[in-house]
């Protein structure tokens, strides 16, 4: 899977929002987004799913503490489109984060406890155009 841009020391805490908005591939089979602590310490995986791993149009979320991944969770509704746009609010709270999507949300619990939010990356097919936090 292709790695976009890596984002270290955002600093985000509960309260604060991290916006991301790119374009999906054409031939899009999914792509990733990573927040956490670093690399090893994901608080959460958000991967929508268009055709991968036995998944078809579905946002798998996980977390990962080291190489230890958490369990699967899987929200059916899938806004996005091959060869669209995308915007991606995630809004970090004290026990989860709520992931924004155009017409749809949800919470992701905070499994790890992190007090703060110091990473982010892309990978696959997805490309990132811009970030904004706050």
């Amino acid at each position: 899977m292709s790695c976009g841009p890596v984002c270290t020391n955002l600093g985000l805490k509960p309260g604060q929002r991290l916006t991301v908005k790119g374009k999906v591939a054409p031939n899009a089979k999914s792509f990733v987004m990573n927040l956490g602590k670093d690399a090893t310490l994901l608080g959460l995986h958000f991967n929508p799913r268009f055709d991968a791993h036995g998944d078809v149009n579905t946002i798998v979320c996980n977390s990962k503490k080291v190489e230890e991944w958490g369990a699967e969770h899987r929200e059916a509704v899938f806004p996005f489109q091959k060869g669209g746009t995308a915007e991606i609010t995630f809004a970090v709270n004290q026990s989860d984060v709520t992931v924004h999507l155009p017409g749809h949300q949800f919470t992701f619990p905070n499994r790890l406890n992190l007090s703060v939010f110091d990473y982010f990356d892309t990978q696959g097919d997805f490309t990132l155009q811009s970030i904004s936090w706050e």
